[in-house]
């Protein structure tokens, strides 16, 4: 099981972080250039199953500070950000918040899985990653890219290259091909030096483009 030090009632490191970052240094060039431009920042996990994946859904597709935006809105009416919460809001409540009708359907559907048992939210940390993405994939409005941000922000699994994620592509093109357009084919080369610590890879080209951390 991953061991994780947590820094308070809800949030928690990776124990692994150090470890993977003197890997990570040892094998790739960009990579020891870049870690020690972020000091002690570290991916900080937060063990909210429902709440982490709420907020990925809202930032679907959409800026990061548009997505916060809405999400400190959502807070207002769901302070707790609980299934129960959700469903009791429900969608007029959510798209006041700024979600569109889609979103608010999304996360609606999301409370009501959780609320009746159809995800196995008390297995995930024992499941293998393929095993997870295939049961939150079910939902919908989680596909994927949002699967994988969960292994990363919430289950901090260490090995986890999002393709679908523009942010990654984009840091692999700035500081690996010199701004050139880069093919998932072209990123899953780069990153094989990187296992098994793609998620620690993925994070600091993360923080390449924007210093400033993001959170699910």
């Amino acid at each position: 099981m991953l061991k994780t030090i947590a820094v308070d009632s809800k949030v928690f490191v990776p124990s692994y972080w150090e470890d993977a970052k003197v890997e990570l240094m040892k094998r790739d060039r960009i990579m020891r250039k870049l870690i020690p431009q972020f000091g002690d920042l570290h991916l900080i996990g937060r063990g909210e199953a429902f709440t982490t994946l709420a907020r990925s859904v809202v930032g679907q597709q959409i800026s990061v500070k548009a997505a916060e935006s809405v999400w400190q809105k959502f807070l207002l009416i769901c302070p707790k950000s609980t299934p129960a919460q959700v469903l009791k809001a429900g969608p007029e409540q959510l798209a006041a918040c700024g979600l569109s009708k889609r979103k608010a359907e999304y996360i609606l559907d999301l409370a009501d899985h959780f609320k009746t048992k159809r995800v196995h939210a008390d297995q995930w940390v024992e499941m293998e990653d393929e095993e997870v993405i295939a049961d939150l994939t079910q939902i919908r409005g989680i596909g994927r890219w949002t699967a994988e941000m969960f292994l990363i922000f919430n289950l901090l699994r260490p090995n986890i290259l999002p393709l679908d994620d523009l942010g990654l592509l984009k840091g692999i093109s700035v500081n690996y091909f010199s701004g050139e357009p880069v093919s998932r084919s072209d990123a899953r080369e780069v990153s094989a030096n990187w296992e098994p610590w793609r998620t620690v890879a993925t994070w600091y080209l993360w923080r390449s483009l924007d210093p400033e951390p993001i959170e699910y």
